[in-house]
């Protein structure tokens, strides 16, 4: 039975988006191509279809998934973003949640290709949040910039160093609180 393009592209995206979320869960070789292909309701033969490699749809999941947290950081205030990326919900939500705090340290050690798109989806989500960052009128140029690359990266660090404590651990809760009050303490106040 053939299948229209129409219906191959919506297969395609489905597949992309399933993967994003299996990856954000499991790490990019904590699952294969047979389990991904399974989890989006396809069999493995119909991988390759879609995708050149593993590799190929390791960097499309993962532009997808670095695309929708920018879409939801447009909608938020700097404080609004540490409130909800430095969060328990965050931390436990690990399919669902950044693709950064999730897979950073698994793109480390894979192709310029997915290093490529999490550079994107880095520099895409310090200009976002960088635009809204609130510096006074005397503030230097660049300011907002190396203020929000400091704030992402603490955030990252963050969810990463408590998803690394037991899910139980007081230590997991801990560093979301001491990390969530700094970052919000560091931010100028507004008069």
């Amino acid at each position: 039975m053939r299948v229209s393009k129409a219906q191959a592209q919506a297969n395609r995206e489905h597949i992309v988006e399933t993967a994003s979320e299996v990856f954000r869960e499991r790490g990019f070789d904590g699952v294969g191509v047979a389990d991904l292909m399974a989890a989006a309701g396809f069999t493995h033969g119909g991988f390759y279809k879609h995708f050149g490699s593993k590799a190929d749809l390791m960097a499309q999941a993962s532009a997808n998934s670095l695309a929708q947290s920018l879409a939801s950081a447009e909608a938020m205030s700097v404080k609004d973003f540490i409130d909800v990326y430095v969060s328990r919900e965050h931390r436990d939500g690990r399919s669902t949640g950044c693709t950064l705090a999730a897979l950073c340290g698994d793109a480390a050690r894979q192709s310029t290709e997915l290093k490529s798109a999490f550079a994107e989806g880095i520099e895409h989500m310090l200009q976002t949040l960088g635009e809204k960052y609130p510096t006074g009128p005397d503030a230097a140029p660049g300011e907002a910039r190396v203020k929000m690359i400091d704030l992402l990266a603490r955030a990252v660090g963050a969810i990463m160093l408590s998803r690394a404590c037991p899910d139980d651990s007081a230590l997991a809760d801990e560093i979301l609180a001491v990390c969530h009050t700094q970052m919000s303490e560091s931010l100028p106040t507004q008069s």
